[in-house]
């Protein structure tokens, strides 16, 4: 990482501290309307007014549209909008609209999981640039679908690995490449919740004010059920792509990124939903383990319902290395020679949420400006399509060597696995009819 970088970040820093103290009505008059970059979100309910405030709070950034399939969320993201000096949006139900609007230069994507790269797709098509929301895609098909339109549009995709804008983490990455730790060969990543129960959900009348049909969109079609909108869809396969993708992509992509590795040889999950009988057809408690050739390894270890941390925190990282060890998260790092002394810790200036929902927080900030910098600037992107597939792809062969319950062998050179159709039939997906992305 070069030095000119890390000024950069901490310019990014002060910025977002700025940002984050005062109304967007007021920032937004440091800079004139003609230099704005206008920002469609779609999906409102969680992680979308993450990226409303984000790209309220920075120079160049405006909100142009509100979009969500729920109207009562519609109303509800609007009124935070206005409360917080947000003006001037326009609010639609069908995405496909905004796709049509010329006015719309960016699609920011925070919708469930099985329409993450479908939509992106039909963005990047229609000419808009994209930052999405993480998990880069349902299934590994959808992550090569992703990178061969960006490449076929050239247009600008950012997926929300926000961690890798985080200044401590670009730091720490600088010091593990300068052999702070000496040579690195293991990460540990982590994540713990107390989440309850979904119970048995029953079937019901749609909501009026829920458009299912859209909803549902590239998934094939099941009748509503009182327990799945607004979250717990993320642990149904049809739509989710569980802990693991939801929450243990971002320690994994840091470890990732901190080991230098890209697709793993070997992988292996065990675990289970163990703390409660219910709907849930993934995992709450699930270890996964990725080897990779170059003699390193990558754990992850989540406990969706136990909530006891490590280290005091309910998620983070670990890198080994063969002189020391570092601890990093969202908000800090520090840094431990061979005799577990502490000898570095460096701290975030301004602190993101960690285990909660949403997850805002300064992260947020620095992300959507770099993405608003590569748009204007041709300044490189923290979190490409490229790198995202690969963290991404940890994910989804941690969930299919759990499901099938024995260790995959794969090819690291493009990360398929190796001689086991039947867990390789889990590569791509049926679609609705009418929405299989073409590309």
């Amino acid at each position: 990482m070069k030095k000119s970088n890390r000024r950069t970040f901490v310019k990014n820093t002060a910025l977002g501290l700025a940002a984050l103290s005062m109304p967007a009505s007021s920032y937004s008059c440091i800079v004139g309307a003609n230099e704005r970059i206008n920002v469609a979100v779609v999906g409102l309910n969680g992680r979308g007014m993450a990226h409303v405030m984000a790209v309220s709070a920075i120079k160049n950034g405006n909100v142009a549209a509100l979009c969500d399939v729920d109207t009562k969320v519609i109303e509800k993201s609007s009124k935070k909008c206005t409360e917080r000096g947000i003006e001037n949006f326009r609010t639609e139900t069908d995405f496909r609209k905004l796709l049509e609007n010329k006015d719309i230069d960016v699609i920011a994507i925070a919708a469930p999981d099985h329409w993450h790269a479908p939509m992106a797709i039909m963005a990047m098509q229609a000419g808009k640039d994209v930052y999405l929301e993480k998990p880069f895609s349902h299934n590994p098909q959808e992550g090569e679908w992703l990178i061969e339109a960006q490449s076929k549009t050239g247009r600008v995709l950012q997926i929300g690995n926000q961690q890798r804008s985080a200044p401590t983490s670009i730091e720490a990455m600088e010091d593990i490449r300068n052999g702070i730790i000496g040579e690195v060969y293991y990460g540990k990543a982590w994540y713990s919740n107390t989440r309850g129960s979904i119970g048995r959900g029953k079937k019901a009348a749609v909501p009026a004010n829920l458009d299912w049909e859209l909803w549902q969109g590239p998934a094939p079609r099941e009748e509503y059920r009182d327990n799945l909108v607004h979250y717990n869809w993320h642990w149904f396969w049809n739509w989710g792509t569980g802990e693991i993708n939801n929450n243990g992509l971002h320690e994994m992509d840091i470890c990732r990124w901190a080991l230098g590795v890209d697709y793993p040889n070997r992988v292996i999950s065990s675990g289970g939903r163990y703390h409660f009988d219910d709907d849930w057809q993934f995992y709450d408690t699930q270890v996964a383990n990725f080897e990779f050739e170059e003699g390193k390894m990558i754990t992850w270890e989540g406990r969706s319902c136990t909530g006891l941390p490590h280290f005091d925190r309910g998620r983070g990282a670990t890198i080994h290395g063969t002189e020391g060890s570092i601890l990093l998260d969202r908000n800090d790092y520090y840094v431990y020679d061979k005799k577990n002394k502490m000898v570095r810790n460096v701290k975030e200036r301004s602190l993101s949420a960690t285990t909660n929902t949403v997850g805002i927080g300064a992260l947020d900030i620095y992300h959507m400006e770099n993405f608003f910098n590569a748009i204007s600037k041709g300044e490189a992107l923290n979190s490409n399509a490229v790198e995202a597939h690969k963290s991404t792809l940890m994910c989804h062969l941690g969930n299919i060597s759990q499901k099938y319950g024995r260790a995959l062998q794969i090819d690291n050179s493009n990360g398929k696995i190796k001689n086991d159709e039947e867990a390789m039939s889990m590569w791509s997906r049926e679609y609705a009819p009418g929405w299989k992305p073409k590309v």
